[in-house]
């Protein structure tokens, strides 16, 4: 059947959102719209909002999103075919009917999935019976609970080479060749051999699509020989470049925990789903392609993918970030996991538990970060060749970025951070700083404070005079005390700075006019601007070496260093105020007038915010002694 895009708009303007959402949840009138508390997480103070007039669903507190049809395969956890007949027989809608070979394709399918339902049923029989111990026993040994061997379907098929033809007999050769389990030695030229099972003396593992039918199997060997791992060919049923093993119970997973973590083969899978990660999927023996990507933004937006730590698991690791490059979009990207050298899934959590993976997970490595850092790695840098091809090599990334806002902020990073690496100028920052220079405050060459001409539309907010920023601008400036070379650099950020501790803000505005007196300042020569009073005693004071824990407090560490940890720390006290008020208005701009672009607005400065968040812990970290 054919769905077309104007058919389905058709269908979304016939169903009334608010009245299908109000089936199972209670909504209530707001204005023009309706609210209700959200049924993805546990509120008690309505935050989920229903506009029938432009047709979705969206919370403010855990940001889901969506139309009627998703409300259906979402909330209502129905596949999409079964969500679109059902909305549409309230709607009295006739769904497309499907073409005459769609249809013959369709009653195909039916018979193949009879078949490989009947050959999941006798391998689970035989591993159960007299032949199947070496299987149990290797399940055993594995770990394997009771309900992780039922759940996942676990089977044998013996060491014959027409057990299971004889067992089907009843399907006829033909339909067993074509459902994968059969070799037909005359696709090879050899007429005079009939045809004989695919698998023999494995453990069966059947891979199901995403409706939980079984399409294909694999077969991983008990005893010496090769393949370990063999898997069904591709057949009208299974198409191995397109499939991801266990999507079937990923997706519903992947809704309640928010992620998808992708892995290198089907045990991972399973021993950590058995540790309770049941939203991990995995391809089927090949590198992660296009189409499988594609499949993991359907379910979140950053899929993590977790791979070895040795050389074969970093090589599939990179192979799947740049076959992502041309597909990337705005908010969809990857990030990556990478396992303790020697150790895959099954050994860690059995190791150190559960907590040890979601500990590795936490670490995740963002794409930007992974094609940096695999550059950085190919070649020496040692001469200015080197570091040319560097630059080439950052370029090749970008070019074959289809999305021109995304390719353009992949190579403003890049050029960002090439530059700060070898002409030492302002280190890589994501933070987008605020363009309205005018409204601004500054300080003037006399060294006299100017107030901002007009505020922004949403103020921003004080530094904090307590808690963790608080701790960082203490640091920061004890470091401008230290390095005062580095207040002229952020001149522009430091008086925009609103601080609420009044002696701190009293330096802060010390350190600014000192600098713009002077042609160059020194440590001393700021001190004696403050005279003697309670102000030289909190510089004095912060200056100790033993004060805080950041290297640019501290009198024995590397300058080069210290110098680059208080830009970033600059950038990260200065950003948070300005994220603050960014998203504050998004969100006011969103309670006006919910719309894609507002929506999608408050989504991106939410996960900048989140990475702010990150950014700011990373700097409080106790460092090692320089």
């Amino acid at each position: 059947m054919s769905l077309t895009p104007q058919w389905l708009d058709e269908l979304r303007a016939r169903t009334t959102l608010s009245t299908l959402i109000g089936k199972s949840i209670k909504v209530q009138k707001a204005g023009r719209e309706y609210k209700a508390c959200c049924p993805f997480h546990n509120e008690k103070t309505p935050s989920f909002t229903i506009n029938d007039e432009k047709g979705f669903y969206h919370c403010f507190g855990c940001g889901a999103h969506g139309d009627a049809i998703r409300w259906m395969t979402e909330q209502r956890g129905l596949p999409f075919m079964d969500a679109v007949k059902e909305l549409a027989a309230a709607a009295s809608m006739d769904v497309p009917a499907a073409d005459p070979r769609a249809a013959q394709r369709a009653e195909q399918a039916k018979g193949l999935h009879d078949v490989m339902q009947a050959a999941q049923d006798w391998f689970v029989g035989e591993m159960n019976g007299a032949d199947g111990g070496g299987a149990r026993d290797y399940l055993k040994k594995r770990g394997m609970r009771a309900d992780t061997i039922k759940a996942f379907g676990f089977g044998y098929s013996p060491d014959s080479r027409g057990k299971l033809k004889r067992a089907l007999r009843d399907f006829g050769d033909p339909m067993l060749v074509e459902a994968g389990l059969l070799i037909d030695p005359e696709a090879t030229g050899d007429v005079k051999r009939d045809s004989y099972d695919r698998f023999r003396g494995r453990l069966m593992i059947p891979i199901r699509d995403p409706r939980g039918r079984v399409i294909a199997f694999g077969g991983r060997i008990l005893g010496a020989g090769e393949p370990k791992y063999l898997n069904s060919p591709d057949t009208p049923l299974f198409d191995k470049g397109r499939t991801l093993y266990n999507l079937d119970r990923a997706s519903p997973a992947s809704r309640q925990t928010g992620r998808v973590i992708a892995v290198e083969g089907y045990m991972d899978v399973i021993a950590l789903a058995q540790a309770g990660f049941g939203e991990c999927v995995a391809p089927l023996g090949t590198a992660l392609t296009e189409h499988q990507i594609e499949r993991l933004w359907k379910m979140v937006e950053v899929p993590i993918l977790c791979f070895d730590g040795d050389a074969a698991g970093q090589k599939a690791a990179i192979r799947a970030a740049l076959r992502a490059l041309p597909l990337l979009r705005p908010g969809h990207s990857l990030c990556f996991a990478t396992l303790p050298q020697g150790q895959d899934p099954d050994d860690l959590v059995r190791a150190s538990g559960a907590a040890a993976f979601e500990s590795l997970l936490a670490q995740s490595e963002s794409l930007v970060d992974r094609l940096w850092n695999h550059a950085l790695a190919s070649s020496p840098l040692d001469t200015p060749e080197q570091r040319a091809a560097l630059k080439q090599r950052l370029s090749e990334y970008t070019d074959v970025m289809t999305h021109g806002d995304v390719r353009a902020h992949y190579a403003q990073i890049f050029r960002e951070r090439h530059d700060a690496l070898f002409f030492a100028r302002r280190a890589f920052t994501p933070i987008p700083q605020r363009t309205q220079r005018a409204q601004r405050g500054k300080v003037d060459r006399r060294g006299q404070w100017q107030a901002p001409i007009a505020p922004p539309i949403t103020e921003t907010r004080a530094i904090r005079a307590t808690g963790t920023e608080a701790m960082l601008l203490c640091g920061v400036i004890a470091g401008l005390f230290r390095y005062p070379d580095r207040i002229k650099a952020h001149l522009e950020e430091l008086s925009a700075l609103r601080i609420a501790d009044p002696a701190m803000a009293a330096l802060m505005e010390k350190l600014l006019a000192g600098a713009m007196r002077e042609e160059s300042v020194e440590t001393n020569g700021l001190l004696t601007i403050l005279g003697t009073g309670e102000l030289y005693n909190r510089a004095k004071g912060l200056l100790r070496a033993d004060a805080l824990t950041f290297t640019f407090t501290r009198k024995k560490a590397d300058e080069n260093r210290a110098r680059r940890d208080l830009d970033e720390a600059i950038r990260v006290i200065a950003a948070g105020p300005e994220i603050d008020a960014a998203l504050a208005e998004a969100t006011r701009a969103m309670g006006e007038d919910l719309d894609e672009a507002s929506y999608l607005r408050q989504q991106k400065l939410r996960e900048l915010k989140a990475a702010h968040a990150q950014r700011l812990a990373d700097l409080m970290q106790p460092e090692d002694t320089v």
